[in-house]
C-alpha cells in the first residue's frame, strides 16, 4: 500500500478492528478509512464494489471474514470477476485480490469449515493460489496484488500462528510456481496449505520406515504447475495426493486428470488420493478430527503405493 496508491483494502471489519484475524491490524490508522474500508456485511454487494474499482484503475484487495462468506458473493465471482476482461473484448483488466480464512479450523462448525477451492476453480478467468507458510503468504500476496488478473488466495485459519524469519528486502513468489518442499525419490506427495504440515509430519515417520518421500506444495491451485509435478512424476513414478478439500471434484481429482492426461506413461502404480470425507464438517472435536486427513493415514498410503 505504500508502494501503490492504487490498492485499497475492503472487507467486514477489516478497518479499526483490524480483521477478524488480525490480518489487516494497524491499517486503518495508518492509510485512512478510504483506503481501509469497513463494510456492512454484505459480501455480494462489496464484492462488486471491489470487482467495479478495479475496473476503474484501483486494485483492491477484497476480504471474507470467513472464506464460507464468500458463496453470497458467487455471481460476482464468477459472472463479473472471471468473465469481464474476455466480455469486455479486453477493455477491462480486473486486478482484484479475492482473500480470507478458510478449511477446518478447530470445531468452527460445519458452515465456517468450508473449502472452497473446489467451487472456484472452475471459473474462467480466475487464478487461485493457497499460501502454507508466512514466507509465501507475504510473497504469494504482493504477486497477486501486481498481477493485472484477478487472484483469489486461501488462508486457513490454523496457520495464522507460524512464526518464520522472512527477508527484510523486497521480494514476491510465482502465482504459478510449486515449491520443492522436500526432495525424495520414492514417490511424490503432492499437498497444499495446512496439509504440508501434515505431510511433513508423517515424512518423519516415512524416512524412519526406509522410505523417501519427495514432497511438493503445490501452491497454485489454479494453473497447475505441470513443470515442477511432471518431473518428478518422471523420477518417483508414484503420486500420492493429500488434501483438505472435498473428495468429490476437488483440487485431488483435477491434479489426477491433468497428471493421467500428461504423465500417464510414467506413472508405476495408480495415483492415490486422500481427502476430505464427503460430510458436512462435525462440531464435535473427536468427528471432525476423523473427517480430515491424518498424519498415520499418510503412512500407510505410502507404504501401499511402494509396495
Amino acid at each position: 500500500m505504500e508502494r501503490d496508491i492504487r490498492v485499497c483494502v475492503m472487507g467486514e471489519d477489516v478497518g479499526h478492528y483490524g480483521g477478524s484475524y488480525k490480518v489487516t491490524k494497524g491499517l486503518a490508522k495508518k492509510f485512512g478509512d478510504l483506503r481501509v474500508l469497513d463494510t456492512p456485511i454484505a459480501e455480494n454487494s462489496f464484492t462488486g464494489m471491489g470487482i467495479g474499482a478495479a475496473m476503474t484503475g484501483l486494485r483492491p484487495v477484497v476480504e471474507g471474514m470467513n472464506m464460507g462468506f464468500l458463496l453470497l458473493a458467487f455471481n460476482q465471482i464468477s459472472n463479473n470477476c472471471g468473465m469481464l476482461h474476455y466480455t469486455s473484448g479486453g477493455q477491462f483488466t480486473i486486478p482484484i485480490v479475492i482473500r480470507g480464512p478458510g478449511g477446518v479450523g478447530r470445531q468452527l462448525g460445519a458452515e465456517h469449515s468450508q473449502r472452497l477451492e473446489s467451487y472456484f476453480q472452475s471459473i474462467p478467468g480466475i487464478q487461485m493460489v493457497a499460501c502454507s507458510t508466512p514466507y509465501n503468504a507475504k510473497g504469494l500476496m504482493k504477486a497477486a496484488i501486481r498481477s493485472e488478473n484477478p487472484v483469489i488466495l486461501f488462508e486457513h485459519v490454523l496457520l495464522y500462528n507460524l512464526k518464520e524469519r522472512i527477508p527484510d528486502e523486497d521480494y514476491i513468489c510465482n502465482l504459478e510456481e510449486a515449491e520443492m518442499v522436500r526432495p525424495g525419490e520414492h514417490v511424490t506427495i503432492l499437498t497444499y496449505s495446512r496439509m504440508r504440515y501434515h505431510v511433513m509430519q508423517a515424512a518423519k515417520t516415512l524416512v524412519n520406515k526406509g522410505y523417501d518421500p519427495e514432497v511438493i506444495d503445490i501452491r497454485s491451485l489454479k494453473p497447475f504447475d505441470l513443470y515442477t509435478i511432471g518431473n518428478s512424476v518422471k523420477k518417483t513414478h508414484r503420486v500420492l495426493i493429500v488434501e483438505e478439500c472435498m473428495r468429490t471434484g476437488g483440487i485431488g481429482a483435477s491434479l489426477i486428470a491433468a497428471i493421467t492426461e500428461n504423465f500417464n506413461d510414467y506413472l508405476d502404480a495408480p495415483i492415490m488420493c486422500l481427502s476430505s470425507q464427503d460430510v458436512p464438517t462435525p462440531y464435535a472435536g473427536t468427528l471432525e478430527e476423523v473427517t480430515v486427513v491424518q498424519p498415520a493415514q499418510i503412512v500407510t498410503a505410502v507404504e501401499q503405493l511402494c509396495q
